[in-house]
């Protein structure tokens, strides 16, 4: 197997030592580790399918990874067969820009393309690919697309599958399937892309995208709120969709619990209140059109809130430096909280209206069972995102007889709140190896009966990373 395997990918694209396979084997926080026969790096979509289809044949499991900046051990290689530990897929030697098309606003490229670097190549034709997110220098595109990734532009842009315009799939028999014509109208039958966005590499290895690019924001204004409470934040958005309506890019809330890790472990951490409010609103706004007034936006909703008692502060970015510095803080926050302690980050999501009450209820439901720990809040209040963060020291972690238990435990307990208010428990992260248990609790029993089916259908021998999204095995 590993002398065939050679024989696809070269000596470049194999890696056997255990050493220097180790970090593909671990997720990024260190919370887990796996095993795996070999780190095969292939360099094209033929290599992939060349590899998948030996690994079919051979029955060997396929796990693959991407920028390995998860947070629900997606891409931890676990296999359940003894002798069969299977491969670890990477695509980073895969990084290709493809083609970009100004007009059609499309940039066609290899799933190995970190997003900065598709930021960059976008920005240098005169376009935006506007998904931002704190790990973009890392994070590669196709586990981007495998997870429907989100970010701070969601409000605007949408996830990653509004942005996909086409996909090229190796499949889990070795076939590829290719449909990156990436045409605004297409009514031929089912759109099978959007079962592989999502999917988590289960239903096959995505090799390329067809993203959809956007014109760029030359004018934006940007402003930090401090508010007393989140209803006070619901409220500004509602005031702020009135007035502003398509032009907000990014509408964050943030606890001071959250923030004050921030100061006490991020770099440049530059605050323009000296003390961290309560609730922090995070606003952007954007328009292709210079002369459009969005500073005066600003100023004519945020002051009339102030008026009204609604705000208890508000600054606005006198600067693009000081517009780099509100968001450097805010996508500080998974570095900060990794480096504090232990946290177990909820990704739920209700509606906006319902963010206060949701996040009320769910302080409610952490003080009685969890009083060990501190909560905080981290929410993409424009689409009704809440991390909703369990804190808890490595002390206190390390003696518990049981962590992986007591986070299920824990995690059940937030997503029950969720469920309450008609959310889901999983909005931009994923499922991965982590929420599988949770997925079959609180998914519609139908609709997890027919993802078993679609999963046989694509993949019957569940060699594709398999333990991911379904808890049982599929028939």
């Amino acid at each position: 197997m590993i002398e065939t395997l050679r024989g696809i990918v070269g000596e470049k694209g194999l890696i056997t030592d255990p050493a220097e396979m180790e970090p593909w084997l671990t997720d990024w926080r260190q919370r887990r580790r796996g095993r795996a026969l070999a780190v095969v790096q292939p360099a094209s979509t033929q290599e992939v399918a060349a590899v998948v289809a030996l690994c079919a044949a051979e029955g060997e499991p396929v796990f693959p990874v991407g920028g390995n900046t998860g947070l629900c051990f997606g891409a931890v290689p676990e296999s359940d067969l003894d002798d069969k530990p299977g491969i670890v897929l990477s695509l980073r030697r895969m990084n290709r820009i493809r083609a970009i098309d100004r007009a059609a606003g499309v940039a066609t490229v290899d799933a190995g393309v970190v997003l900065g670097d598709l930021h960059s190549a976008a920005a240098e034709a005169g376009r935006q690919f506007p998904l931002h997110l704190g790990s973009e220098g890392s994070a590669q595109i196709g586990g981007l697309i495998s997870t429907n990734a989100g970010g701070t532009g969601v409000v605007r842009y949408g996830p990653m599958r509004d942005l996909v315009a086409g996909l090229e799939v190796v499949l889990p028999d070795g076939r590829v399937l290719t449909d990156l014509a990436a045409l605004r109208k297409d009514n031929t039958g089912y759109m099978l892309r959007h079962l592989f966005i999502g999917a988590e590499g289960s239903l096959g290895i995505i090799t390329g995208a067809a993203l959809r690019l956007h014109p760029q924001v030359p004018n934006t204004a940007h402003a930090w709120v401090a508010a007393a409470d989140p209803a006070d934040a619901v409220a500004l958005l509602a005031a702020m969709q009135d007035r502003a309506g398509s032009a907000i890019q990014a509408f964050e809330l943030v606890s001071a619990s959250q923030f004050e890790l921030v100061r006490k472990h991020a770099e440049r951490a530059r605050f323009p209140f000296a003390e961290i409010p309560a609730w922090s609103v995070l606003i952007e706004l954007g328009s292709e059109d210079a002369t459009t007034a969005l500073r005066d936006t600003l100023e004519e909703v945020l002051g009339a809130a102030l008026e009204r008692g609604e705000l208890l502060d508000a600054v606005i970015a006198s600067s693009e430096q000081q517009a780099a510095d509100f968001w450097h803080i805010r996508h500080s926050v998974s570095e900060a909280n990794k480096k504090e302690g232990m946290s177990i980050t909820h990704d739920v999501a209700v509606r906006s209206s319902d963010v206060a009450p949701f996040i009320k209820a769910a302080d409610d439901v952490a003080a009685e069972l969890f009083p060990e720990a501190y909560s905080e809040v981290v929410c993409h209040l424009g689409d009704g995102n809440v991390h909703y963060i369990l804190m808890f020291t490595h002390a206190y972690w390390a003696a518990l007889p049981d962590p992986e238990a007591f986070a299920l435990t824990v995690e059940r307990a937030i997503h029950d709140v969720a469920a309450r208010f008609g959310g889901t428990f999983s909005a931009e992260h994923g499922v991965g190896r982590k929420l599988t248990e949770e997925l079959e609790r609180l998914a519609d029993p139908l609709r997890y009966e027919l993802m078993n089916k679609v999963k046989s259908l694509f993949d019957p021998q569940n060699l594709m990373n398999p333990g991911v999204l379904l808890a049982s095995k599929t028939a």
